[in-house]
């Protein structure tokens, strides 16, 4: 191992601030924006008048529903900082960004409810490599000392959780901090530099143990220091920070610094750790194996705006860029950029041109998508894709209030999807509707909202319809004929079907077994026809499916038969047929697998009876101590709303992942509603 020279990273820097819901990602971002001096004073969220949250609907709502960007400068150096959501609805919003950025803050609090967040959070990391401090935030709050606190946060971190900064306290209260690197007290100030100050007789012992064992965990990864430790040598402090920085970028400890972002305490200290610390782009690029690309630009958010046309949000991992370059998309396109600006909050600034390791806008890039890599030279460069969204797990069918809408609606629909990559979109060909899917009720509600308030379009929203469909239980032998005289040639078809249910998911099978020639074969194809009609709606109203179908018999007239006839002797032999085979509604059975925490799979299980679902058996979930995976399946008629309650049941975080697994026979009251609601439509 021995000893790594950190050194501090140059070049602009981009950084993740990510963290559970309300945890003050945004209150923090604020901080930093006005102790750098880029706003004049610190907003809030209840006033609205923050940077990051400048959406309708983030305001709305006060949560993050979209990542948010801001440049600064601090001492010197260009830091583009990236608000993200912390709902777990609104997470994927965090992924492009974390492929891209040199760093994630992780803000963090004293609630052991959250815990299972954090995980989530923290294990998004480990699977993207991105390096991460932590930044516990209200420590002003928390009433169990600090290092009990990082002992019941640490079972969500893979990495140890190395404490860089004690609280000082004065009768119980915080007041400052003491940095264990510097071994030097802070008092703070509210909304300015914290003072220096000595560190206290009554806690320079508290001061020394904590130091050795954050000395002890940097040991761990430097055979010098640990060396050092042995003969009761102080190690160098240039060799401590080298060691905190090497650390952090290899991915080996998580630092942890404290303050409270709503008082704008422990800022300063944070800042100055990034500005040391973190990696800058040419890092980056290794972490993404493009060591020796020369020119990269990594779309991060798509933003479509009102007046100014659409903006890619990107980083310029390698190579500069200017405002009217030409630049090379995945597609083998190529497309000048109309426009370059650097972000804050709804605020881009128009510059004329950007270098390595900036995150800017680009102006009117039509073909771009998020997650795409850019470059200036022609050919293009080849990255890894950033990880797919998750599957949906909540839906609704949309219809615009008024009809001259629908193209207006399709259109804006698209948009908002281009903006949030997790949103699917389709159009159910069977029930005639637009079907929106995302990751909870939150989601939808923010999309539906923006569509009827950025691009002024009310719309109605409703479960979508559930793909039931009907079979038959017993066969049945059915005539059918078609006689029809009026003027000049007649119509005239004869036919008889034998009808019987096949086994289920065998769709279906058409057969003849005519002889002497009583059906012409010129006309058989003509009966399947019908008969393939008929069964796109059966008795019950819905899709006819696991059904056999035989020609038998028939007869027909050299003069008034066609194709038409037959086609409509077939429906009329099925119509009557069908009813004699006793048919029966099938509604689609799901297999669901639901993550969840270990102490709320009790909870988990309790519920999926009640929406008639049968658990098939739990088990731990691989990979993720205290979880648990509980298979069950379940009705699709049952899964609607089932994010709610799991959501509910678990403090945000469970998520589930259903696929079709068969159809399955509905009788009885359930059925009776089903055929009620389906009449009631078609009247």
């Amino acid at each position: 191992m021995g000893n790594r020279a950190g050194g501090r990273r140059q070049g602009p820097k981009c950084v993740a601030i990510i963290g559970p819901f309300s945890s003050g990602k945004t209150t923090l971002l604020e901080a930093i924006l006005a102790r750098t001096g880029t706003i004049s004073k610190q907003g809030t969220i209840a006033s609205g008048g923050t940077v990051g949250d400048h959406s309708a609907e983030a305001r709305a709502h006060a949560m993050s529903v979209e990542a948010s960007f801001a440049t600064t400068e601090f001492m010197g150096e260009e830091m583009t900082f990236v608000d993200c959501p912390g709902s777990i609805e609104f997470a994927y919003e965090a992924v492009p960004v974390l492929s891209t950025c040199d760093i994630a803050v992780v803000v963090a609090e004293a609630d052991e409810k959250k815990i299972p967040a954090l995980q989530l959070i923290l294990r998004q990391l480990d699977d993207l490599g991105v390096p991460r401090m932590l930044f516990l935030n209200k420590v002003d709050k928390i009433d169990a000392g600090v290092r009990d606190t990082l002992k019941m946060l640490q079972p969500a971190s893979s990495t140890p959780l190395l404490l860089r900064q004690i609280p000082l306290r004065k009768d119980g209260i915080v007041i400052g901090s003491i940095d264990l690197a510097l071994e030097r007290a802070y008092v703070y100030r509210g909304h300015a530099e914290s003072e220096i100050a000595a560190i206290p007789d009554d806690d320079k012992a508290r001061e020394i143990e904590a130091r050795f064992s954050m000395l002890e965990t940097l040991a761990d990864h430097d055979d010098q220091l640990m060396e050092q430790l042995l003969e009761e040598i102080e190690p160098p402090r240039d060799a401590v920070f080298d060691d905190l920085a090497a650390d952090l970028r290899e991915g080996a400890v998580t630092p942890v610094l404290i303050g409270s972002a709503e008082r704008g305490n422990g800022v300063l200290r944070l800042l100055k750790a990034i500005r040391h610390d973190a990696p800058d782009a040419a890092a980056t690029r290794e972490r993404l194996g493009l060591g020796d690309a020369q020119s990269i630009i990594r779309v991060m958010k798509t933003i479509h705006t009102s007046h100014g046309g659409k903006l890619s949000v990107a980083r310029l991992l390698a190579g500069p860029l200017a405002d009217g370059a030409e630049i090379w998309l995945p597609n083998g396109n190529s497309a000048k950029v109309s426009g370059l600006y650097r972000m804050l909050g709804k605020d881009p600034v128009k510059i004329a041109s950007a270098k390595e390791g900036d995150t800017v806008a680009l102006g009117k890039l039509d073909e771009a998508r998020t997650g795409d890599a850019l470059s200036t030279l022609k050919g293009g460069v080849s990255v890894a894709a950033i990880p797919a969204a998750p599957l949906p797990v909540y839906a609704l069918a949309l219809r615009p209030r008024e009809r001259k809408d629908e193209v207006k609606m399709s259109s804006a629909l698209q948009r908002i999807s281009e903006e949030d990559p997790s949103l699917s979109l389709e159009h159910h060909q069977d029930s005639a509707e637009t079907v929106l899917s995302g990751h909870g009720e939150m989601h939808l509600r923010v999309a539906i909202e923006r569509l009827e308030g950025k691009y002024q379009i009310p719309v109605d929203a409703h479960a979508a319809q559930i793909p039931y469909r009907e079979t038959i239980r017993k066969p049945a032998e059915q005539r059918g004929r078609h006689r029809k005289q009026s003027g000049g040639h007649g119509q005239f078809g004869d036919v008889v079907l034998q009808i019987k249910p096949l086994p289920r998911e065998s769709g279906f099978q058409f057969t003849d077994t005519i002889t002497g020639g009583v059906v012409p074969k010129q006309y058989i194809p003509s009966v399947e026809t019908g008969v393939r009609d008929f069964l796109k709606s059966g008795p019950l109203g819905f899709p006819v499916v696991d059904v056999a179908v035989n020609l038998s018999d028939g007869s027909y007239h050299s003069v008034d038969s066609s194709d038409m006839a037959f086609q409509m002797a077939a429906k009329l032999a099925m119509k009557e047929g069908i009813t004699a085979c006793s048919p029966v509604l099938l509604e689609p059975v799901m297999k669901v697998e639901i993550a969840t925490p270990s102490d709320t799979t009790a909870r988990i299980t309790a519920l999926i009876p009640q929406r008639r679902g049968q658990i098939l058996g739990y088990d731990a979930r691989p990979g993720w101590p205290g979880w648990d995976v509980v298979e069950a399946t379940m009705p699709q008629a049952e899964i609607g709303d089932l994010i709610i309650e799991l959501r509910s049941a678990t403090a945000g975080v469970a998520g589930f992942v259903a696929k079709f697994d068969h159809m399955a026979e509905l009788t009885g009251r359930l059925a009776d509603d089903v055929l009620s609601v389906a009449a009631g439509k078609a009247a």
